[in-house]
This record gives structure tokens, sequence and C-alpha cells, in this order.
């Protein structure tokens, strides 16, 4: 009996130790659990403090008589170092520069500040069909007299360029892009872009164009990105039929599309305001004129038979002028409420408030 009550004592005091031992780790589960939650908390907020943004300031010259820092626009770039993190300025003379230029994706936060978009040029002549280096033809994306794949880039009062001449409908290989806009968070303001088939390329990424002119034959603005151009003029050189924007979206969840508000769409046609080159392509016209160019129907689902006229999102919002009666000639473009057009027609659209500025929105 007493051999019993000792064992019934031990088996006791086992299980009182066994149940302390447990209570002291669930404790200190929780408190390094707690902790853990505090500082993974703390770390998003001090992550959100040391948000990294350009620090310090740099402005870099170029004209083309030698009084500058350099005679040539890649060769100031060239200049720049990888992970640039500095806010640099390429202030660009007067003249016309006569060259292909690259900026990188490691060198973030640089302007292009040109003199005017009449008097500061930057100009070359490639085409898709064109021969590159390797001996390959370059096709359309190769062809952009300035290509850009850093993130906040942006460019103020200059001109971009592909001379190449305009094709007529149905010719092959002749697509010549004057700029290609590649990064995130990209802001144009009096620029310029000049060209036939496929100007503007709108690759990726968010964009603001304001006030800009841009001028074309063929989708002269093309691709995937999430942009929106704000009082800007769409100058049309179509000598027998053509497009001003071709859209690439291609699944709906993509927050991707373009947007023109308080537009002016001038020049020559007949023209469709929008080609449907992604299965879900976006884009939204408001406050915009139309001058008598528009072709019958007004806009195109690409190929006719992938069913994009009902899976494409072609909006109008508020357009006037001669032409604009002709924007909803199709049954599957949209005539928009505010409520359905509020969502294209705010900076918000491209999260604007986060990186453009008030006074250039």
């Amino acid at each position: 009996m007493a051999q019993l009550g000792s064992f019934t004592y031990s088996l006791s005091h086992l299980f009182s130790v066994s149940f302390l031992v447990f209570i002291f780790h669930c404790l200190c589960f929780r408190f390094s659990f707690v902790a853990a939650c505090s500082n993974s908390t703390e770390e998003q907020h001090h992550h959100h403090r040391k948000w990294v943004g350009p620090s310090g300031h740099k402005v870099i010259t170029v004209s083309l008589d030698g009084h500058s820092q350099f005679r040539s626009v890649q060769d100031a770039v060239d200049s720049i170092p990888k992970n640039n993190n500095m806010s640099i300025v390429i202030k660009i003379a007067p003249g016309f520069y006569r060259e292909k230029v690259v900026v990188p994706a490691t060198k973030p936060y640089i302007t292009f500040k040109g003199a005017g978009r009449d008097v500061t040029v930057i100009e070359w002549h490639d085409r898709a069909s064109d021969r590159g280096p390797d001996g390959q033809q370059l096709r359309t994306y190769q062809t952009a007299s300035v290509t850009v794949f850093a993130n906040y880039f942006s460019a103020r009062n200059i001109t971009f360029t592909n001379t190449a001449p305009a094709p007529m409908p149905g010719m092959q290989g002749w697509q010549a892009v004057a700029f290609r806009i590649s990064g995130d968070k990209a802001y144009f303001s009096g620029c310029g872009f000049y060209g036939a088939q496929d100007t503007l390329c709108d690759d990726a990424g968010r964009h603001y164009f304001k006030e800009c002119y841009i001028e074309g034959s063929i989708d002269f603005i093309f691709g995937n990105g999430r942009s929106m151009y704000k009082d800007c003029e769409l100058h049309s050189i179509a000598s027998r039929f053509g497009s001003i924007a071709a859209h690439g979206r291609t699944c709906p969840e993509e927050k991707t599309g373009f947007t023109f508000v308080g537009c002016r769409v001038t020049g020559t046609g007949p023209l469709y305001v929008g080609r449907a080159m992604g299965q879900y392509s976006r884009i939204v016209y408001a406050y915009t004129y139309f001058d008598a160019l528009v072709a019958h129907g007004g806009w195109d689902d690409w190929d006719h038979k992938s069913n994009k006229s009902k899976t494409a999102f072609f909006g109008v919002y508020n357009c006037y002028g001669p032409g604009a009666a002709a924007t909803t000639g199709v049954s599957w473009a949209r005539a928009l409420d505010y409520e359905s057009a509020h969502p294209f027609i705010a900076k918000s659209f491209v999260n604007g408030r986060h990186w453009i500025a008030p006074r250039d929105a």
C-alpha cells in the first residue's frame, strides 16, 4: 500500500511538472509569436518609411556644338552609373540628334529635357524588316529610335521621330517605332512622337502623357501599357485607311488599358479609333474631339475570328465633334455613363497619386 501511494504521488508529481512545462512552452510560443508579429509589423512600417526614391540631383548637358558635356544623348546616358539613385536631368540643347538611344533598366530617375518639341529632336530610321548587327530582321520592338526600360523615366519638351516613310496598307515589315516605353511610372509632358506605322510603343508599365502630340498612320499607339493620355493631339497621316490605338491586354485580370481624356483626333482617314490586338483589349475615350475622319463602325476586332468583340472593352464618354457619332458605330462599343467612365478618367487609373505631382497631372 505504501508502495502504491508512493507510485501515485510520483505519477501525480510527474504529471504536474509535465503540465507546467507544457504551459511554459505555450506561453513562450505565444510571446515569441506576438514578438514576431510585432517585429513584422514594425518591419513593414519601417520598410514603408524607408521607400527608396532618388537621393540628390544632377544635371547633364548635351549639345551638338560641343559646348556641353556631351555631343550625343546616348553618351550622356552611358555616363550615368548602374543602379543610379539620383534624380538626373539630361538637358538637351536644340538640334536634330540622329542616333539610337537606349536607357537600360538599371538607370531609373532620368529626365530628358529638351528646349521645345519643335527644336529638340531625337531621330532614327529603322524598320522591322531591316537587318540588325546579327543579320536577323529587327522586328517591330527593336526599331525604336529611343527605348526606355528604366522606371521613373520622364521627358519634357522634346520630340522623338522615326523617319522611315509611311507604308501603304498591307505592306509588310514597315513597322517603325519612334519611342518604346517598357519601364514603370513614366511621365511625358509637351513631347512629340512622329512616325507612321507603330509610332509609339506603349509596351508595359504605368504611364502618363500630358499635352503631347502623337502622329502616325496605322496602330500608331500600341502595346499593353496602363496609360493615360491627357489633353493630347492624336494626328493621323493615313493615306487610305488607318487606326489610332491597338491594345494588347490578354486576360481580364490585367489592369492595363489606354485611356484618352480631353484629347483631339485630327488629320486624314478613314480611321479606326481602336483595334483589339489582345483578346481583352481595353481602350476608352472621354471628353475627346473627333474630326470627320472616323471609319464606319469606329472600332476593329483585329482578325474577325477570335470573338474579341465579346471580350474587348471599348468605351466612349462625352466625346464630341463631327466624327464622334461613329465611335459608337458597333454594338460592342460602349457608350459609358459617368459611373462606368470614372475609373478611366481619373489619374488613379495609373495610380498617379503616388508618383505624379499635382502640378503635373
